[in-house]
Formats: C-alpha cells, sequence, structure tokens
C-alpha cells in the first residue's frame, strides 16, 4: 500500500486498533500459520474474512527477505519487478530521477503496507522506479507467480489485493486534490503535523522530494515556523 498525504495518521490509528484487537480478543492459528506476522493477519481480516485454514495456505506463499538501510530492492531499468511485497518492520522509499537528474520521491511505504512498482509489475516490463531501503527493512515477497497459484486455492485474494488497490487509488487522487489547492507552506505544515513520528524517521530532504518542494524552501518553512512558535 502507498504512502500518500495524511494517510499516514490513519495508518498510526489503524496500528493502534490492531493492538488494541490482539489485547482484547487475542487471535489462535496453529504453528504454521502462527509464522505469519499478527499484524498482517490484521491487515488481512480489515478487508476480507479468511480462516485459520486460509491463512496456514496463504502463509506458504510468502518469503521472508531483509534488506539494509540503503540497499535496494528494485533498481529502475535494470530489473522487472515480480512480486508485491509486505513491509513487516522498516521503511522504503520509491523514486526516480528526473532530466536534470534530481531525485523526485513519489511513495514512501513503512511498516505494515504493501508495496511493489506496479507498472513494471503488471506490464512486465523494466521497472522505472528504484526501491530503497531507508531503515534496515524486513519483508515478505509475494511473487507474481505465487499471487496467480495463491488466488486459484482463495479467491479472496484477489479481492484483497483489489481492495488495496482501489485505496491507494483514492488516497493518490486526495493528494494530488490537495496539493493542487494548498499552498507550499500550508501542504508541509499539514503534513508535518499530521505524520510526526513518520516524519523523525526520514530525511527532511526526502519529505521535501515527496511534496514536490526543494529543500531550501522547507528549510525556510521550518525557521519561520520556530520563530512564530
Amino acid at each position: 500500500m502507498s504512502l500518500d498525504l495524511l494517510s499516514i495518521y490513519e495508518h498510526a490509528t489503524f496500528l493502534i486498533s490492531i493492538k488494541k484487537s490482539f489485547l482484547q480478543k487475542p487471535y489462535f492459528y496453529t504453528s504454521r500459520s502462527s509464522q505469519m506476522h499478527q499484524n498482517l493477519v490484521a491487515y488481512i481480516h480489515r478487508y476480507v474474512e479468511m480462516s485459520d485454514t486460509e491463512i496456514e495456505v496463504f502463509n506458504r506463499y510468502l518469503i521472508k527477505r531483509k534488506i539494509s538501510k540503503r540497499e535496494h530492492l528494485i533498481e529502475a531499468q535494470k530489473e522487472t519487478c515480480t512480486a508485491r511485497y509486505y513491509i513487516v518492520k522498516g521503511c522504503v522509499r520509491l523514486y526516480y530521477f528526473d532530466e536534470k537528474g534530481n531525485e523526485q520521491i513519489i511513495h514512501f511505504g513503512i511498516d505494515n503496507w504493501w508495496i511493489s512498482d506496479y507498472e513494471s509489475l503488471v506490464n512486465q516490463l523494466p521497472a522505472k522506479l528504484h526501491i530503497q531501503a531507508i531503515e534496515d527493512t524486513e519483508l515478505l515477497e509475494l511473487t507474481t507467480e505465487a499471487f496467480e497459484q495463491l488466488s486459484k486455492k482463495l479467491p479472496k485474494v484477489e479481492r484483497l489485493f483489489r481492495i488495496i488497490m482501489e485505496k491507494t487509488t483514492v488516497a493518490f487522487h486526495n493528494r494530488i486534490a490537495y496539493m493542487l489547492s494548498s499552498s507550499g507552506e500550508e501542504l508541509y505544515t499539514t503534513f508535518i503535523n499530521a505524520n510526526p513520528g513518520f516524519c523523525q524517521r526520514v530525511p527532511q530532504y526526502m519529505i521535501a522530494s515527496y511534496l514536490g518542494m526543494t529543500p531550501e524552501f522547507v528549510s525556510k518553512v521550518r525557521s519561520r515556523t520556530k520563530n512564530n512558535s
């Protein structure tokens, strides 16, 4: 799932609800299904109902991956994306280089989100986006082949990822609309205030790139904010 403007706050609220649900009514699974991260189980149940047996089947198709800080999961033009990735723990960015050689970040992915270069994945063409870890990151990989096999066994999986894509598209449209209707200072201030925890994990220049601003502009906004406080 992509990270779009203001949606980090909604994501944090969801994580709190997950923790409460496990404290109030723990989930119980067999030894095999218990290998699936509990937040992923809760994430799945948020959108579709799956039995313990179905969770076990889903879990068999996931591959554990780890990437270190600054390591690339996908490098643009060098690879074709062949999987969807669930972030168990960590943070990644999806970015490209413009014609001037500047990095342009279009998405972030954080704990308990699905990420991928969907254009490359769907069309099976070389990736246009780099996917790089901002922190040491743990992932669960669902390859295209595994996804197709799993979907035949569990049609609910297709519904799950359809819902994810629909929500991602809505969030992206809302982000664009908000960016077009707000001043740069309003945009930055709203984002920072809504996502304080996330903004401590990511360098300011990356936030600037994601919001379509220069680091110099962000520095001026931060200075004005400090002077006014």
